[in-house]
């Protein structure tokens, strides 16, 4: 007679576990990997692009469009994206994208002014942002997450107090940029509370299926595509750029991104740190 092995269940879930951990641990790693390569490379192209964050900050908003929508036509066309999920209320849609677009404009303009390790710095004001912003919508938190956030904030107040000495990291810089940059934290915050709120109502108008993520994305990128360009007036006003000069500097912009013509201005690798 034949000896035969069987796993027990007990193995098999094991197994499973074991499996989830390490995925879990490749899919955070190569998160924090690629996000940290977005803030280098943020800074990197705000270096020769110093004149002209607006016109980056429009570039990135439709290249997000573009990639997102090209995401889920193709989910809608498998069947993955339904009718139902395109048929929610858009006016949060586009309370995401003016809060996104407010965001990917001041961070812009305050990055292009602030050292490379300001900004990681300045942009960890997000959790404390998201933490009092879910706190009014009646989100409790315990005490280490909040001793947390606390100490976050402590350690960006003391990297902006410290700017007025002259070795210190904001040495030189205006006041007014790395509170814009925490601003833009701010505006980023409220945009991804209203997309947490967006997530749990769709559960019940959708009858416990999950909203797809793509439709959440493409739209509030829509919108924010039409509220930088809503903005970009006003915005330029703020860093001096009359009205009836926007359509020159936006193709100042281009040809300084496309390394080509006058407006490719000289740098330094000292001016990225």
């Amino acid at each position: 007679m034949p000896f035969t092995l069987h796993a027990s269940p007990h193995n098999s879930h094991s197994t499973a576990t074991t499996t989830n951990s390490k995925l879990i641990f490749i899919t955070s790693s190569l998160t924090i990997a690629l996000a940290v390569a977005n803030r280098v490379l943020y800074k990197l192209a705000l270096v020769p692009m110093k004149q002209y964050p607006f016109f980056l900050a429009q570039l990135t908003t439709f290249g997000y469009v573009a990639i997102y929508s090209s995401i889920l036509y193709m989910r809608y066309r498998a069947g993955i994206v339904t009718d139902e999920m395109l048929a929610l209320p858009k006016w949060r849609f586009m309370a995401i994208g003016a809060l996104e677009a407010l965001g990917v404009a001041t961070g812009m303009s305050a990055g292009a002014m602030l050292p490379g390790p300001a900004i990681p710095i300045l942009s960890q004001t997000f959790l404390v942002w998201q933490l009092a912003f879910s706190t009014i919508i009646g989100r409790s938190y315990s005490f280490n997450q909040i001793a947390g956030c606390l100490l976050v904030a402590t350690g960006v107040v003391v990297a902006v107090a410290s700017g007025s000495n002259a070795d210190q990291m904001l040495s030189g810089v205006d006041f007014k940029w790395p509170v814009l940059m925490i601003a833009s934290s701010a505006f980023q915050a409220g945009a991804s509370i209203i997309k947490e709120f967006v997530f749990t109502d769709a559960a019940t108008r959708l009858k416990g299926r999950s909203l797809d993520i793509f439709v959440v994305n493409s739209l509030g990128s829509g919108f924010q595509a039409l509220f930088v360009l809503f903005f970009l007036p006003f915005l330029s006003r703020v860093k001096g750029i009359p009205l009836g000069q926007l359509p020159s500097y936006l193709k100042s912009g281009a040809g300084c991104f496309l390394n080509f013509g006058a407006n490719v201005p000289a740098t330094s690798y000292h001016e990225i740190s």
